[in-house]
């Protein structure tokens, strides 16, 4: 079967909420989704911040204002789907300090990378869970989480000169109704197509490759994604 004979789900009408949504990663996925019609949840750790990186994102071309809002993140956790972009550092304790908001099998989409860095460059870190996706699944035990977009350039969704962002985003998750909506929203981005990469016991391995990623944009000045081919 094609990727083109796989029915995927309306989700226009969907709602996104941003948990990090003034980080580069968040801001980008912020702005290419609002760009693409879906109404935004902008959080961040103070009201203030969000309330400024919405009204910023209000100001970008091709976004529809009213369709942008910004505060916290348990503002950004009423939305229909929410995508947790926020540091390593803080992954974990964000996460359970905001799982009473995330029930009702709610969909959490995890984009966060574990990576250390020193002189050689980016490395995997061990997480005890198997994968920051894992980790989360524990902490929202009422929440569908899926793990996706880690591999998308910051500087890409960010730029509004940059029309189309041509990549495959790996959708991972185990509950399938979930991730196929997961990956309908990237193929709302324009460029992007989602692609079921397989159950989130498998994250880590999708989360450790961005420090390869890493090294392939430092060496060849690049902002690489990843493309499935034979689909």
């Amino acid at each position: 079967m094609s990727y083109d004979q796989i029915e995927l789900p309306d989700v226009s009408g969907l709602s996104v909420g941003i948990l990090g949504g003034t980080g580069p990663q968040g801001r980008g996925l912020a702005y290419r989704f609002a760009r693409a019609g879906q109404r935004i949840f902008v959080g961040s750790r103070s009201t203030e911040r969000g309330a400024h990186a919405a009204a910023e994102l209000r100001e970008m071309p091709g976004v529809t204002p009213d369709l942008v809002e910004g505060g916290d993140n348990p503002f950004a956790c009423q939305a229909d789907v929410v995508i947790v972009a926020v540091p390593w550092e803080g992954h974990a304790a964000t996460v359970a300090d905001l799982a009473p908001l995330l029930v009702g099998g709610k969909i959490v989409v995890d984009c966060v990378n574990p990576l250390g860095f020193d002189k050689q460059g980016p490395f995997p870190l061990p997480v005890p869970e198997g994968s920051a996706a894992e980790q989360a699944a524990t902490l929202l035990p009422e929440a569908r989480v899926c793990a996706a977009f880690h591999h998308v350039s910051a500087v890409l969704l960010a730029d509004p000169e940059v029309d189309r962002v041509d990549l495959d985003v790996l959708v991972l998750g185990d509950d399938r109704d979930a991730a196929t909506q997961v990956q309908a929203l990237a193929g709302r981005i324009s460029g992007m197509r989602g692609v079921y990469a397989g159950r989130l016991r498998n994250a880590g391995q999708v989360e450790a490759l961005t420090a390869n990623l890493i090294a392939i944009n430092k060496r060849y000045k690049a902002h690489a994604g990843i493309r499935v081919t034979d689909l």
